[in-house]
């Protein structure tokens, strides 16, 4: 089983900067995919951003430009540097790990899809507020 634990949310004013971090604990084994999930209060859990075993990423087009995530294997440790924060990316902030990959045949390639459903492993989640 694995265990995530968010941590760096806090209140920030429009514009500024915050990191997350998700620690990753216990059977990490297979674990090719990890994402970064946001639901704000009131509404739906959205995706935020993606990344796979190769440490390819992908990011939803709200916060494509903004965003980046990042893992470093050594610390077990998954990232989410987020700048030019805006009021609408306040939520609660969730990583996921999850093993299962898609594979194209065209490119051949495997991949990782923004589902929910695919991630097996969630953290607690980290409260980001953005407001003057």
């Amino acid at each position: 089983q694995v265990q995530l634990a968010e941590t760096g949310g806090g209140s920030v004013q429009p514009g500024g900067s915050l990191t997350l971090s998700c620690t990753i604990s216990g059977y990490t084994y297979a674990q090719y995919c990890m994402g970064w999930f946001r639901q704000a209060q009131g509404k739906e859990r959205e995706w935020v951003a993606l990344l796979d075993r190769s440490s390819n990423t992908n990011y939803a087009i709200s916060v494509k430009g903004r965003f980046a995530t990042s893992r470093d294997n050594a610390k077990n440790t998954l990232y989410l540097q987020m700048n030019s924060l805006k009021p609408e990316d306040t939520a609660m902030y969730y990583c996921a790990a999850g093993s299962k990959e898609y594979y194209s045949d065209d490119s051949g390639i495997y991949y990782c899809v923004a589902n929910p459903s695919d991630f097996s492993s969630w953290g607690q989640g980290t409260q980001v507020t953005v407001s003057s």
